[in-house]
C-alpha cells in the first residue's frame, strides 16, 4: 500500500493547564538539596539561622588538610600545596611556624610537651618543631604520610601510603616498623582507651586494631575503600568515616612509578569484624588483589595497583559512610550518602559527633538520635578537617583554603535558595506559602526567580523584590518553565517550614504519531494467489516524518470485508484523549464524520460502505476531557490516499485456437480502479499455472494474456482464466475448448 503523507498541523496560541500544580519542600530530604548561606536545617526539615562562621585563618593556601591543638590552646593547621604550617593562637593570631621542603602537609600532631610532629609529602619525612625550630624526626622512605598519632607514653605513630605501613617512633627518634598492613595506604591513625593503634586502610577499606608490633586484629571491612577518619569515644565505642577514595586522588595521590598519575584499585566488601592476624591476602574476603607476605618477619608487602586517569565515582551507590563499632566488635551503620563524601568527625563531650563533608564544605551535627542535622555551609569545595575546642568547632576547607569557628551565637542574617524546580513547561505562577515553627521570632522575605534554562543564566530574570507577606502576594517573576524561591532570614530566632509554590502549567497539545488502515476478510486471495487461504489482509501505515507518498495504496475486496482504521497519539502532560474520525473522497471538498467522541485507537468500517475510489482519512485528537474548555488543545492527521477497489477485473476470452494438441488462448483483463497483478489459468480443474502479459510486465488495469497450451489430449476440456487487481480481487472466464 502507499506510503503515508504527513498533514501540516497548525497549533492555536498557548494555553494554561486547568490544573493547578503545587511545588511542596517539607522535609529535610528535600531542603538539603539547596544552597545555604549562615543557615542551618535540622532534622525535621526546619530551616533556622546557622551558627556564625567566624574565619580564623585564611592563609594563600589551597587547602588545609590537618589540624591539631596544642596543651596551650593554641591551633596548627598543616596546608598544601606550598607546605606551610601555621599556628592560630587564643586570641586569634596566626603564624607560619614552618614551610617544608615538600608541597603537602598531610598530618599533624602535638604531644604533651607541647612539641609538634608534622609530616610532609610526597617523598617527606616527619619533623619535629620545638620552641620554634624544625628538625627531621624520623624519615620513612614512603611516597606519602597520611596520618601521625601520639600515644599515652609520648611514642608518635605515623601511617604511610606507598606503602601502607604503620611506624614508631620514640620520643629519641628510634624507629620500628610496627605494622605492615599489606594494603596500599594507612589513611588514618587513632589510640583508644587501652593505648591500641586504630589504623584505617586503602583501598580495602579496613579498619585494624594493633595491639602490639606485628599483631593486629580486623576490626571492620567497610564496603567503600578507604577509612578516612577514626574517632574512639569514653565507652569504648570507635566512629568510622569511610569514603569512596576521591579525597586522596584530590590531595595528590600518586603510585611511585608515575608520578603524575592517580590511580584507583578495584575492591569487594566483605562481612564485618573479619579478624586477621597478618595482613590480608588477595582473597574474597579481603577483595583486592594484594601480594601476600613472604616467610621473612618484615618482609615488606607490594600492593599490586592499577593505573587509571582518575578515580571514578558511579552515581546513585553509597559515596560514603559512618559506623560504630562497638566494643564486643559488632558493627552499625549510623548514616551513609549517595550524594556526599564524608571527609572528617569530631566529636562533643557531650557525646554528639560533628560531620565534614564534600557537599559545599557542609557541617553536621549527629545527635544520639542517630539522625543528621546541617548546622554550617562553609560555601567551599570541602569541609576538610574538624576540630572540637573548648572555644567552639573549628572547620577546616579546601579548594580555597579557610579555617572556621562555629560560635555559639547564631548569625545576625542568612538565605536558603532552593533548588531548580522544572515545571515541565512555561508556567503561570501562583503564590508561595510556608510555616513559620513554633517559637520562631524574626523576619523572612522571599524572592523568586525563572527562566527557560536549566541552571540559571543570564538569560533568567532577576531576583524579585522581597516579599515578606507572601500569603497575598503573588509571584511576580515571568511566566517560564524553571523557577526557583529564596528565602532571607534575619532577627533573634527566625525559622520556616512546609513550602510551597502553585503554578498552573502550560497545557502542551497532543501529538497523533501514526495512522494505519487495514483490510480484512473472511475470504479471499493472499499475497500468493496460487496458495489458497480463508482470509487476506493488506495494510497501509501513515506517520509523521512528513514523507511524500508516491503510489495510491489499495483496499481490496472480500466476501465480507472491513476496513480497519488504527492510529496512535499520546500527550506530554498524559491527558487522557479523545478522538474524532472523518474521511473524505477524492474530489471531494468537505470532511465527512465516521465517529465522534472515541476513546479508543481504532475504528471498524463496513468495506462495502466505501465506493470504488481513493479516500483520506483523518484523526483529531483533544484533550478536552483532562482540561477545562478554554485550555483544551487539539491534534490532527490525515492519512496519505488509500484506494479502496471492491470490483474484481473483467476478463474475456479475445480469441482460441486449437492446432492438433497445441491450444493458444488470448485473454483481455481489464480493472476501472487498481492496476492488474497476476494472471493464472487452470485446465480441468487442475493446478494453476502463471502467465505474464503479452508485454512481458502485469501492470497495467489492462492487459492482453497470450496462452499457449501444448500437449493437450483430444477431446473437450475447461480452460478457466483468473486475473487479480491490486487490491487482491479476482475476475475469471472460462472457454470450453473441443
Amino acid at each position: 500500500m502507499k506510503r503515508a503523507i504527513l498533514s501540516a498541523i497548525g497549533f492555536a496560541c498557548i494555553l494554561h493547564a486547568a490544573s493547578t500544580t503545587i511545588w511542596e519542600m517539607n522535609s529535610s530530604a528535600e531542603f538539603i538539596r539547596g544552597r545555604f548561606s549562615n543557615a542551618a536545617l535540622d532534622t525535621e526539615g526546619r530551616l533556622r539561622l546557622a551558627p556564625k562562621l567566624t574565619p580564623i585563618l585564611t592563609p594563600d593556601q589551597a587547602a588545609i588538610w590537618c589540624l591539631a591543638q596544642a596543651p596551650d590552646g593554641s591551633v596548627y593547621a598543616g596546608t598544601g600545596h606550598r607546605g606551610k604550617l601555621y599556628r592560630v593562637d587564643r586570641s586569634g593570631a596566626s603564624s607560619v611556624v614552618w614551610t617544608a621542603d615538600q608541597p603537602e602537609i598531610f598530618a599533624v600532631a602535638i604531644d604533651k610537651s607541647g612539641s609538634v610532629y608534622a609530616a610532609s609529602s610526597p617523598d617527606g619525612k616527619v619533623y619535629r618543631i620545638r620552641n620554634g625550630k624544625a628538625e627531621e624526626f624520623f624519615a620513612p622512605k614512603a611516597k606519602y604520610i597520611w596520618s601521625l598519632a601520639i600515644a599515652p607514653d609520648g611514642s608518635v605513630f605515623a601511617g604511610t601510603g606507598l606503602p601502607g605501613k604503620v611506624y614508631r617512633i620514640d620520643a629519641s627518634g628510634k624507629s620500628e616498623l610496627y605494622y605492615d598492613s599489606g594494603q596500599s595506604h594507612v589513611t588514618s591513625l587513632a589510640i583508644d582507651s587501652e593505648g591500641r593503634v586504630l589504623a584505617g586502610t586503602e583501598p580495602n577499606g579496613i579498619l585494624y586494631r594493633i595491639d602490639k608490633p606485628n599483631r593486629a586484629f580486623a576490626l571492620y571491612n567497610a564496603s567503600l575503600p578507604e577509612i578516612r577518619s577514626i574517632v574512639p569515644a569514653a565507652d569504648g565505642s570507635i566512629y568510622v568515616a569511610a569514603m569512596g577514595g576521591a579525597l586522596l586522588t584530590r590531595m595528590g595521590m600518586q603510585p611511585a612509578t608515575a608520578a603524575a598519575s592517580p590511580y584507583s584499585i578495584t575492591v569487594t566488601a566483605s562481612a564485618a569484624g573479619a579478624a586477621a592476624a597478618e595482613p590480608p591476602t588477595g582473597d574474597a574476603q579481603s577483595g583486592a588483589e594484594v601480594k601476600p607476605k613472604t616467610s621473612a618477619p618484615n618482609a615488606p608487602v607490594t600492593p599490586a595497583v592499577v593505573p587509571t586517569a582518575s578515580t571514578i565515582e558511579t552515581p546513585g551507590v553509597e559515596r560514603s559512610a559512618l559506623y560504630q563499632i562497638h566494643p564486643d566488635n559488632t558493627v552499625d551503620t549510623l548514616w551513609t550518602s549517595k550524594d556526599e563524601n564524608l571527609y572528617d568527625i569530631a566529636a562533643a563531650k557531650n557525646g554528639s559527633l560533628f560531620l565534614a563533608t564534600d557537599a559545599q564544605g557542609r557541617v553536621y551535627r549527629f545527635g544520639k538520635d542517630h539522625r543528621a542535622e546541617l548546622i554550617a555551609q562553609t560555601n567551599q569545595a570541602e569541609t576538610t578537617r574538624l576540630l572540637h575546642t573548648a572555644n567552639g568547632l573549628l572547620a577546616a576547607t579546601g579548594d580555597s583554603a579557610k579555617l572556621f569557628r562555629l560560635d555559639s551565637d547564631h548569625a545576625a542574617s542568612g538565605s536558603y535558595e532552593a533548588p531548580v524546580h522544572d515545571a515541565g513547561t512555561v508556567a503561570r505562577w501562583g503564590r508561595v506559602t510556608f510555616r513559620v515553627p513554633e517559637g520562631s521570632v524574626g523576619r523572612i522575605g522571599f524572592e523568586t526567580r525563572s527562566g527557560n534554562s536549566a541552571r540559571p543564566d543570564t538569560t533568567w530574570s532577576d531576583w524579585s523584590v522581597p516579599v515578606a507577606d507572601v500569603a497575598n502576594s503573588r509571584i511576580q517573576s515571568p511566566n517560564a518553565r524553571y523557577i526557583q524561591w529564596r528565602a532571607e532570614l534575619s532577627g533573634a530566632n527566625p525559622g520556616i517550614s512546609d513550602v510551597t509554590l502553585s503554578y498552573l502549567p502550560q497545557n502542551q497539545p497532543p501529538v497523533v504519531r501514526s495512522i494505519s488502515v487495514n483490510s480484512t476478510s473472511q475470504a479471499n486471495a493472499t499475497a500468493k494467489p496460487s496458495q489458497s487461504s480463508s482470509s487476506a489482509t493488506y495494510s497501509i501505515t501513515v506517520t509523521d516524518t512528513g514523507e511524500p507518498s508516491t503510489s495510491a495504496q489499495t483496499v481490496g475486496r472480500a466476501s465480507t470485508s472491513l476496513i480497519q482504521i488504527s492510529w496512535q497519539a499520546d500527550d506530554p502532560d498524559n491527558d487522557k484523549l479523545v478522538y474524532n474520525l472523518y474521511f473524505r473522497g477524492e474530489g471531494e471538498r468537505e470532511w465527512k464524520l465516521l465517529k465522534a467522541n472515541l476513546q479508543e485507537n481504532n475504528f471498524n468500517l463496513d468495506g462495502d460502505a466505501l465506493a470504488d475510489g481513493r479516500y483520506h482519512f483523518r484523526v483529531v485528537a483533544s484533550d478536552r476531557l483532562s482540561n477545562d474548555p478554554k485550555s483544551a488543545r487539539e491534534a490532527e492527521l490525515v492519512s496519505s490516499p488509500i484506494l479502496v477497489d471492491n470490483t474484481p477485473p473483467s476478463v474475456t476470452i479475445a480469441s482460441h485456437r486449437r492446432s492438433g494438441t497445441d491450444l493458444d488462448v488470448e485473454a483481455d483483463a481489464h480493472d476501472a480502479v487498481s492496476p492488474l497483478r497476476r494472471c493464472e489459468y487452470s485446465i480441468d480443474a487442475k493446478p494453476w499455472t502463471l502467465v505474464e502479459a503479452a508485454d512481458g510486465v502485469t501492470d497495467s488495469p489492462s492487459e492482453r494474456f497470450p496462452i499457449h497450451i501444448a500437449n493437450l489430449p483430444p477431446g473437450e476440456h475447461v480452460v478457466v482464466v483468473r486475473v487479480y487487481d491490486a487490491a487482491g480481487n479476482a475476475g475469471l472466464v472460462k472457454l470450453v475448448a473441443r
